[in-house]
This record gives C-alpha cells, sequence and structure tokens, in this order.
C-alpha cells in the first residue's frame, strides 16, 4: 500500500492479497478486506478518498469471463470476496469503471495459460474507487486492454479537482 496525502483528496494505490491455491489464504482475506476498508473509511473521514489497484476480486459475473466454473472455487470468485469487495461500495466508495460502464465486458487480468488474453478469457481485477464526493468529478474511467508486457494491463481515471 502506498497513500499520498494531497489537499483535497487521499489517493491510495493497494495490491490486495490473493486468497492463494486451493483458496489456503481466504481466511486472511477476509480479514484484509475487513482491516483495510476500516482504514479506508478512516481516510474518508478526513478528506475525499482514490483507491486503485489490485483488488483481487471480480465482483460480478460481468467481471469475469467464465463465472459458473469460478464461483466459489477460484481465488478472486467467492462469495466471501464478492461481499468483501461490496462492502467498499456499501462504505461509499464508487467503483468508477462500473459507473461510467455498467454494462461494459472488460478485464484487466488474463492468465498466461492456455492464450488467455488472445481469447479475451480474462478477469476485471485491477479498480479505481473513489469517494461519492468525487465521483461527479471524474471525466471517464478506463481499462487500457491494449497495453501488454504484463498479465494486468493499466486501468485510470480522469478528473477534475
Amino acid at each position: 500500500m502506498i497513500v499520498a496525502e494531497f489537499e483535497q483528496f487521499f489517493l491510495h494505490d493497494v495490491y490486495v492479497p490473493n486468497s492463494g491455491e486451493e483458496l489456503v489464504r481466504l481466511d486472511y482475506r477476509q480479514t484484509w478486506d475487513s482491516e483495510f476498508l476500516a482504514y479506508c473509511q478512516q481516510l474518508q473521514s478526513k478528506n475525499p478518498l482514490i483507491v486503485c489497484g489490485d483488488f483481487n476480486v471480480a465482483h460480478q459475473e460481468i467481471d469475469i469471463a467464465r463465472p459458473k466454473p469460478n464461483y466459489n472455487k477460484s481465488a478472486g470468485y467467492t462469495q466471501v470476496e464478492i461481499d468483501g469487495f461490496s462492502r467498499f461500495l456499501d462504505a461509499g466508495l464508487v467503483d468508477t469503471f462500473r459507473h461510467f460502464h455498467p454494462d461494459t465486458v472488460a478485464y484487466s487480468w488474463w492468465s498466461f495459460r492456455g492464450g488467455a488474453r488472445a481469447r479475451n478469457v480474462g478477469w476485471r481485477l485491477d479498480n479505481v474507487l473513489t469517494s461519492k464526493a468525487l465521483v461527479g468529478k471524474v471525466r471517464q474511467a478506463f481499462i487500457l486492454s491494449d497495453i501488454t508486457g504484463s498479465d494486468p494491463c493499466p486501468v485510470g481515471i480522469e478528473i477534475d479537482l
């Protein structure tokens, strides 16, 4: 985690731990989500928040190419992780990509195995969340899926502050 404090907002970059093969770290992940949310709420109580990074969860069926075979079997798509991410939204953060693109199928991560990226068999694991106070200033949210070189691709927002 890295947090930068600006006059008008906090900018928080995060890599949320993966639940691991065979979900061996799911309990740890659940604790992480709870403690990370409490930290984000603490920041939000002082100033609006932009939190971005790899959340390691596909929040909705639209965010994963193959939801049914992965549900509650694969790290990143268990109900525990989905509920954990939902709590961030319930706490007043907005998923900017879904805000602007509610029905768009777009992914930010593809496995290196089996040509997943070429076949667009991916997951949307990377997000930019903002406090509700900032979402009206966001001009656009995007996923740059044409940028290659790594298994994830860049995601971002354009915001007027």
